[in-house]
């Protein structure tokens, strides 16, 4: 795929966001050593399901909005003509399926404001949970309120994502790395900031004790981000210009806590918190094991972002699917709605 940069004022962040398209779309930067932990779960089948698919319930509630499947449409890109061409792809069907969906750092559209364009789909897309997002370490590097506020307010968004991802700053060229005090400056903004707070890493998962430090500032939701997907230390690795860094990004490329692990890990100590899981959900199956362990929605990048480059009808197909999946899997666990397959305790540990 060529990935043009959009007609105005180019910057090196914008250059950054190009490169990560290209590299996530063309490269294979997927885990390879650590899955997303979903494989070491199945559910028990029942022959006698005494329901009626055509009458199972997939809708469900986060934030306050009202959503017609789990799923969330994970933060990918802004920034390029391209990336505008994915997000307006991406808001269609999010509005026609009723979907959530999360944009990429809108931190470009911050350093050049003619870009914010590349974001916005409201109009597209008017009735759906909307996400801004922004790096969370940014709040070190003259970043705040008022940085916060107008991204929102850009793109009319239902919560911003605070994304934390530390060993991706270590392995982009001159990254940024201070995190000191950054979980204070958190706490000030869920404070502060007109919508809620979702933190959401990037990849690499969330510990027990990390939610509850953000639990304890005040986020709203969490989104464990795990691993088994999408390594951005393998993404930064590739784009890297200098030896160090690409050496770096090969060391790093499966770090992380698996996705699995990071749903039962924030659930231990946070039992009714908003919870999102993504990192490395391929299909329908895994969504319904996600919320069968514990999480409210379940959020897919790679999968969407694949078939936004292909094609709306590609677009479509995908999602098409993951609903039949995810119904498939309601239907043969002798469940109505997701709140009975959660209750069903019918998932269980492959030994």
């Amino acid at each position: 795929m060529t990935v043009t940069p959009f007609s105005l004022a180019s910057s090196e962040t914008q250059v950054r966001k190009a490169d990560h398209l290209r590299i996530c779309i063309d490269e294979d930067v997927q885990f390879r050593q650590i899955s997303n932990g979903l494989d070491r779960y199945r559910f028990v089948h029942c022959c006698l399901p005494e329901i009626n698919r055509d009458e199972i319930d997939l809708s469900t509630h986060f934030l306050g909005k009202s959503l017609a499947a789990p799923l969330l449409i994970s933060s990918m890109t802004g920034g390029t003509e391209q990336a505008h061409l994915i997000n307006t792809r991406l808001a269609a069907i999010a509005q026609r399926c009723g979907l959530a969906m999360g944009v990429g750092s809108q931190r470009v559209a911050i350093e050049n404001p003619a870009l914010k364009s590349t974001f916005s789909v409201r109009a597209i897309a008017p009735d759906i949970l909307l996400l801004a997002n922004l790096g969370a370490v940014q709040l070190n590097y003259n970043y705040g309120l008022e940085q916060c506020e107008r991204i929102v307010d850009w793109l009319e968004a239902d919560a911003l994502i605070l994304h934390l991802n530390p060993l991706q700053e270590c392995i982009q060229s001159q990254g940024d790395t201070n995190f000191r005090g950054l979980l204070a400056k958190i706490e000030q903004l869920c404070q502060r900031l007109t919508v809620p707070v979702i933190a959401k890493e990037v990849g690499n998962g969330i510990s027990a004790a990390n939610a509850q430090g953000l639990i304890n500032a005040g986020v709203a939701a969490i989104d464990v981000a795990g691993a088994g997907g999408t390594s951005w230390a393998k993404v930064e690795g590739q784009r890297a210009q200098d030896g160090k860094q690409r050496r770096l990004g090969q060391t790093f490329a499966d770090w992380g806590l698996p996705t699995a692990e990071c749903i039962l890990a924030v659930r231990s100590v946070a039992p009714k918190l908003p919870l999102i899981a993504s990192g490395g959900l391929r299909n329908g199956l895994e969504v319904a094991k996600a919320i069968a362990l514990g999480a409210d929605l379940a959020g897919l990048a790679w999968p969407f972002l694949k078939a936004a480059d292909e094609s709306e009808t590609a677009l479509d197909e995908l999602t098409e699917v993951l609903i039949a999946e995810i119904t498939t899997t309601l239907f043969c666990t002798g469940s109505a709605n997701l709140q009975e397959l959660r209750d069903a305790h019918q998932l269980q540990r492959v030994p």
